[in-house]
């Protein structure tokens, strides 16, 4: 995974509990992010797709599955945070190494901040990291 670390969400962040990414990104307060709904589809004329890439870097124990989203705010508090994509990981699933993507457009965003939040389904667990980014590309 190649990417910037101003576009970082987590850097081998240890995920024992439900969770924030531990970076937030500032996406300003200016440019073409409006509406969220139309973002969702595969329109072209919706703008040019970012790849964000999530890889499991620590095998996972004790949870069930541990859901990735994206979630959007106005404000750093995150107060009226607004889930746009999100996935779910089995346990089974979630071995070193397993890379999981989602690809947002633009319009889907329509708030100034931009962060990941890990659901823990089942018990908490002991073991288990992620690294997530903004990537030049996914390889598939």
């Amino acid at each position: 995974m190649i990417h910037s670390k101003q576009l970082t969400f987590s850097d081998q962040q240890a995920i024992t509990a439900t969770a924030a990414s531990t970076n937030i990104l500032d996406l300003g307060t200016t440019g073409t992010v409006v509406g969220a709904s139309a973002a969702l589809t595969s329109d072209p004329g919706n703008g040019t797709a970012v790849p964000i890439n999530v890889q499991v870097t620590q095998n996972f124990n004790n949870l069930t599955s541990l859901k990735v989203a994206i979630e959007v705010d106005d404000n750093t508090g995150f107060s009226s945070a607004r889930e746009i994509l999100a996935q779910t990981i089995p346990l089974a699933e979630l071995k070193a190494g397993k890379q999981t993507s989602f690809h947002i457009l633009p319009k889907g965003v329509n708030e100034r901040y931009m962060r990941l939040r890990y659901t823990v389904t089942g018990t908490n667990p002991s073991a288990g990291k992620i690294s997530a980014a903004i990537v030049a590309g996914v390889q598939s």
